[in-house]
Order: C-alpha cells, then structure tokens, then sequence
C-alpha cells in the first residue's frame, strides 16, 4: 500500500510539474520528468516509466496535444527512458543515470521527428528541451540527494 501511495504521490507531482511550462516553442514542454527522476531512486523502473508516460500525457493535455497522435509515441519514449534510468539508479550509477535522461531526452527522443515532421521542427525544439530536461534533472539532484541524506539519518 505505502508504493501505491508513493506512485500516486510521484503521479500528482508530475501532473503539477505539467502545469509550468518551459515557453518557447511547443506546448507540451514542461517540468513534469523531475518526479519521474525521483520516482527512479525510491520506487524502481517500472514506477518511474509509469510516472513519467502518464506526466507526459498530462503535459500535452494541457498544452493542447501539439502533436496529436505522436504524443503516445513521446510518452512510450519517456517510459522507457525512465525504466533505463531506473535500471541505473538501482545499481547505483547516479551521476550516469542523469546524463542517460539528459542526452536520451533532450538529443534522442526527438529524432523520430526528423521523419516524421522535419528536421528543422527537430533543430527547433532541441534548445527547449534541452533547457526543461536540465531543469527537471537539477530539480530531481536536489531533491533526491535531500532524500537520501534524510533517508540515511533515519535509518543510520
């Protein structure tokens, strides 16, 4: 009951995170990977893809579903961006798991788009990716070291 309670946690954050958007060039980029991230370290892969396919829906919901029906396959990309992250966070390769979501979210995610739309929509929307993928990872840094560290003072 306590990880279904944490799932439904990370979900929430990231619905709220869908809500602040990064503005500048399309609508469904926002800070909802950040609880996704978290959700890696303290509930595992799985829970993190979970989080993050639903946060990704919810952020083009709220943008206005820009891309339509490629939304699916952006969220299908996020959670099994967010399994491997967790993948890494359970060996404890930390520092490697961030670089994995910045360089897998910000540079490989978008290159179905090269085929699909164009090249140039996929060179135009690599800076705001970029900058909301750097945010939700310093955002998920700071949260998860504070955790850890509250986590091993109570059971130290």
């Amino acid at each position: 009951m306590r990880r279904f309670t944490l799932l439904i946690m990370f979900i929430s954050l990231s619905v709220i995170g869908s809500l602040i958007k990064i503005p500048f060039t399309i609508g469904s980029i926002a800070l909802d990977s950040a609880p996704a991230v978290v959700a890696a370290l303290l509930l595992g892969p799985t829970a993190a893809a979970v989080v993050a396919s639903v946060g990704h829906i919810v952020s083009a919901l709220f943008g206005g579903f820009p891309l339509g029906p490629f939304h699916i396959l952006v969220a299908v990309e996020m959670a099994a961006l967010l399994y491997v992250v967790g993948l890494l966070m359970r060996r404890g390769w930390f520092i490697s798991s961030y670089v994995c979501f910045f360089i897998g979210n910000a540079l490989i995610a978008p290159l179905p788009f090269v085929w699909i739309i164009s090249p140039a929509f996929v060179l135009s929307i690599i800076p705001s990716l970029a900058l909301a993928t750097g945010v939700n990872v310093a955002i998920a840094v700071v949260v998860s070291k504070t955790l850890q560290r509250v986590w091993g003072e109570r059971h130290a």
